[in-house]
C-alpha cells in the first residue's frame, strides 16, 4: 500500500470513530493502545498533537502531523491491528487480577542469601509488554530487585551468540535435571543438566568473552540487557554480590566439582568465572525493564521499541525451549503443563513469562514459595492463563470460554 493510500485510509477509519477528529481524540486513541509521552514510537506525535488539542483535525493537517512518522505503525493503532488490539481490556483484567491478590501474603522471604530477607515483603508489581511496544504496568513496578536466576536465559543467549550450539553444548546439557537447582549432580557425560540451574550458568559464564578483562566481561552482560530493554537503568547490588559471596559454598562446590569432571573449556578461569556468575545475579532491574526484555525474547531478539536485533532467532528459539522446560526450578513441569509458556523466576521474587510473538509479563513479588518461586507471581499467571488462550496448546482446544488475547 503507498504512503498515500495508508494515510486515506488510517484518516477515513478514524474519522468513522468520531463525530469530531481532534488532537484530543487521537492522543486518547494512542494513550489506550498502551502508549504514552515515554514511549519512543509515540513520543513526537503525541508532542505535535498537544497544539491541536481541541481543533478540527483536516486530512491536510493529518498529513503533516504524521509525514515523519511511522505511517505503518500508526495504521495499525488507528485500525486496532496491533498484536493486542483490545489492550485497554487486557489492562482492565491485569488491574482486576492485581487488585484480587494485593493482599495475599502466601509464602516466605528467602534467607539463604542474608540481602534478599531485607526487602518489603509487601511489593507487588505487574508489567507487560508487547511486541508493538505497548506497555503497561501497575503497583511497585519501579522498585528494583535483583535478577538472580533470572539472568541465566541471557547468559545462555550470550553463550550461544559468541560459540554457537554445538561447542555450548559440549559443556553444558539441554534436559530438565529432576534435581534442586542448586544440587551437587551432573548428567551421565559429567556435564551440567541445563543452562537455567546453577551449574549451568556457571557454565554459561566460563564462554563468555574469555579473552576480555573481569570488567569488560561484566559490561559485555550489562550492555545486553541495556540493548535487551532500551533502559539505561541496568545497576549493581554490592551488597547482593557480596553477600552472595559470602554464602557461595555450594556454587563453589558446583564449580570444582565440574573442573574434576574436565567439564569446562580447557581455558576458563574457575574464579574468574565464579565471580562474573556472582556479579550477573547480583544486576538490578525492576519488573517495567525486564518486561520490556521478556517482550525481546517474545519479538524473536529484537527489542520491540527500538527495533534493533540483540540475539539472532535461532538463539531465542533455544532460549525459550529451555526456559519452557527448566525456566521454573523444580516446578518447571507443573508449569509447563498448567501455564504452557516459557518463563524464568529468581529468589529475588520476580517471574518473567514469554508469550512468543505476542508480549513479555513480568510479575515481582518476594514472598516465595517451598520450590523457591515467587507465590504470588505463580497465581498471576495462573490466573492469567485461565482467562486468556495464551497456553502453549489452547490452540488445541479452539477454547471457546477464553478470551483471545491478539483478537
Amino acid at each position: 500500500m503507498s504512503l498515500n493510500a495508508q494515510l486515506e485510509s488510517s484518516y477515513a477509519v478514524l474519522m468513522q470513530q468520531t463525530d469530531k477528529l481532534t488532537g484530543a481524540f487521537i492522543q486518547q486513541k494512542i494513550y489506550k493502545a498502551g502508549f504514552d509521552q515515554r514511549s519512543d514510537k509515540t513520543i513526537n506525535l503525541l508532542e505535535k498533537l498537544d497544539l491541536h488539542i481541541k481543533s478540527d483535525i483536516t486530512y491536510d493537517v493529518f498529513c503533516e502531523l504524521l509525514k515523519d512518522e511511522d505511517i505503518a505503525f500508526y495504521q495499525r493503532l488507528f485500525e486496532e491491528r496491533l498484536v493486542v488490539p483490545d489492550f485497554a481490556g487486557f489492562c482492565e483484567s491485569i488491574q482486576e487480577i492485581y487488585s484480587q491478590l494485593q493482599l495475599d501474603q502466601k509464602g516466605k522471604l528467602p534467607t539463604y542469601i542474608p540481602e534478599l530477607k531485607k526487602v518489603d515483603p509487601d511489593q507487588f508489581a505487574i508489567a507487560a509488554c508487547t511486541v508493538d511496544g505497548q506497555q503497561f504496568h501497575i503497583g511497585d513496578y519501579k522498585s528494583r530487585f535483583c535478577m538472580q536466576s533470572m539472568i541465566k536465559p541471557v547468559l545462555y543467549a550470550l553463550a550461544l551468540e559468541e560459540n554457537g550450539i554445538h561447542y555450548v553444548h559440549k559443556h553444558v546439557g539441554r534436559e530438565p535435571s529432576g534435581r534442586n537447582f542448586n544440587e551437587l549432580t551432573l548428567n551421565d557425560e559429567g556435564l551440567p543438566h541445563n543452562p537455567m540451574i546453577n551449574a549451568g550458568a556457571i557454565m554459561s559464564c566460563a564462554m563468555i568473552k574469555k579473552r576480555l578483562s573481569p570488567a569488560g566481561r561484566f559490561k559485555h552482560i550489562t550492555n545486553a540487557l541495556s540493548d535487551l530493554s532500551n533502559s539505561h537503568k541496568i545497576t549493581f547490588n554490592n551488597a547482593v554480590y557480596n553477600s552472595e559471596k559470602e554464602t557461595a559454598d555450594r556454587n563453589y562446590a558446583l564449580g570444582y566439582f565440574m573442573r574434576e569432571h574436565k567439564a569446562f573449556p580447557k581455558d576458563a578461569d574457575l574464579h574468574r568465572t565464579l565471580n562474573l556468575y556472582f556479579q550477573a545475579c547480583s544486576i538490578e532491574v525492576n519488573s517495567e525493564i525486564l518486561a520490556i526484555i521478556a517482550a525481546s525474547f517474545a519479538n524473536a531478539g529484537t527489542n520491540p521499541i527500538t527495533q534493533k536485533e540483540v540475539f539472532k532467532p535461532e538463539t531465542i528459539k533455544n532460549c525459550l525451549s529451555l526456559m519452557y522446560s527448566c525456566g521454573m526450578y523444580d516446578y518447571s513441569g507443573e508449569w509447563a503443563f498448567s501455564i504452557g509458556l516459557p518463563a524464568k523466576s529468581g529468589v529475588s521474587g520476580g517471574i518473567y513469562v514469554v508469550i512468543p510473538d505476542v508480549m513479555g509479563i513480568c510479575i515481582y513479588s518476594p514472598r516465595l514459595d517451598k520450590l523457591g518461586n515467587s507465590a504470588r507471581g505463580i497465581e498471576v499467571c495462573k490466573r492469567l492463563v485461565e482467562r486468556y488462550n495464551v497456553h502453549n496448546y489452547d490452540s488445541i482446544l479452539r477454547c471457546p470460554n477464553k478470551i483471545s488475547l491478539t483478537g
